[in-house]
């Protein structure tokens, strides 16, 4: 078939809300010139109409985990859907996407369901998700410069993940990068990624969204470009995510999908990869959008669930779900939309009921991230109420390796998290090097 179909597609800004007006994707602006609010990635449709469902799905089956540059990886080989006119070789791409859809039978067996997926995110350059939104981004920073931007620095604020992902792609694609993040409030795992890619680490005594403020301040001056979500070429990277989960259910939808939610770009990012499936045709409905919060910063949850269309800021508390510790959400506005559009839901999850969670999917073969967990909690509760159901096809979105979070695995498993019961904790057995004593210890296990 070709990796260069013969039409000329167009992606371009314009305002969320509607106002009049476009700007090339490589100009640095983050808000609408006219009310101030968010701006979107807008493709031709029209244009991109020109081929059928047929032949799409062809194409990017074709293409999927191929090594001709840069389609084998699961965002460039959906290129024309987003970042069509992009040169190749601006490309900046580590072979993110094509993440396992791994059948977790056991633990949905134990919830009596038939049918979960996790989609496993944080099998990833990085480990997590961010890296599908982050290649576009740096792609397209390294286009703007090629054409004579002007760009001191990419920077963004971060739980964690965005700076790690941020980091990684701009040292590969050797641009300058700053990060700002909460001091003492995100895992070791997640602090030593930018450091070892050279960026600049910026640690301030405040939450998400006291870092978020002034990233934004710092890019309305000119002094950096915003790498954070509201810039919406990072929904572009991440809406390929709703894509994959079809293609590899053999182009076929599930019921539901469950994804943490933090800063909310990642449930308009779903909405957007399903959205371009049915406008052209592969798909003819949606999923239901299930997005999870945890109760210490419950935004979302609370606007939603009051029927509010209008998403208002909270103090976020400590949660161990730190990368979702968000109390003023940037794409609340998109987000809104997404549920709106896919029967959504938004349900939230105690402390205890996200390490409870947790451990119960770990003991089951998962190895989870405290966000996950969140979804998975989620999950639980859904069915306890009857919503999703055994037949039901459900796909979690794990959106980190567990790897980054080792400190918050040690301190269920001791029992140390404030304000939890560790009920399935499994704690190691300290024996002298003597052969009585391990087998004593093995039939008291098992017996």
């Amino acid at each position: 078939m070709g990796y260069s179909p013969p039409v000329t597609y167009r992606a371009e800004f314009r305002c969320f809300a509607g106002c009049p007006g476009s700007w090339p994707v490589t100009t640095a602006i983050y808000r609408c010139p006219t009310c101030g609010g968010l701006l979107q990635v807008m493709h031709d449709v029209s244009a991109l109409r020109a081929h059928n469902a047929d032949y799409w799905l062809r194409l990017f089956d074709e293409r999927y985990h191929g090594h001709t540059w840069p389609y084998g990886s699961g965002v460039w080989g959906k290129k024309e859907w987003v970042m069509p006119e992009m040169p190749d070789d601006c490309v900046v791409s580590m072979y993110e996407g094509g993440t396992n859809l791994f059948w977790a039978e056991r633990y949905g067996k134990q919830l009596g369901l038939d049918d979960v997926w996790v989609k496993l995110c944080g099998n990833s350059h990085s480990g997590s998700f961010k890296d599908l939104g982050m290649t576009v981004l740096v792609s397209v920073v390294r286009w703007a410069l090629q054409q004579g931007a002007k760009i001191r620095a990419i920077a963004c604020a971060s739980t964690g993940d965005t700076s790690a992902a941020l980091a990684a792609y701009g040292a590969a694609a050797g641009l300058p990068v700053v990060v700002l993040l909460p001091r003492g409030k995100i895992s070791t795992g997640q602090l030593v990624q930018p450091i070892a890619h050279g960026a600049l680490v910026l640690g301030l005594d405040t939450d998400f969204d006291g870092c978020m403020a002034i990233v934004k301040d710092l890019a309305e001056e000119g002094l950096i470009y915003l790498a954070n979500s509201m810039n919406p070429l990072r929904i572009e990277g991440q809406k390929t995510v709703g894509i994959e989960i079809v293609q590899q259910f053999g182009w076929q939808l599930p019921d539901f999908v469950i994804l943490p939610s933090g800063n909310l770009g990642n449930a308009a990012a779903l909405y957007a990869g399903f959205k371009m499936m049915k406008d052209l045709g592969l798909i003819d409905r949606y999923p239901r959008l299930v997005a999870a919060q945890a109760q210490n910063a419950n935004p979302l949850y609370l606007a939603w669930n009051s029927g509010k269309k209008e998403v208002a800021p909270v103090t976020a508390k400590r949660t161990e779900a730190s990368a979702i510790q968000i109390g003023n959400p940037v794409s609340a506005p998109r987000a809104i939309r997404a549920l709106e559009e896919m029967d959504g839901i938004v349900e939230q999850a105690s402390e205890q009921e996200l390490c409870d969670a947790a451990a119960r999917a770990d003991k089951t073969g998962l190895y989870c991230c405290p966000h996950t967990a969140v979804a998975l909690a989620a999950l639980e509760k859904l069915v306890a109420r009857g919503v999703i159901q055994k037949h039901h096809k459900t796909v979690v979105i794990s959106t980190a390796a567990g790897l980054k979070f080792t400190e918050f695995k040690v301190k269920y498993h001791e029992g140390t998290i404030d304000g939890v019961q560790s009920r399935l904790a499994n704690p190691p057995v300290m024996l002298p090097a003597n052969y009585g004593d391990v087998a004593d210890a093995i039939k008291k296990h098992f017996d």
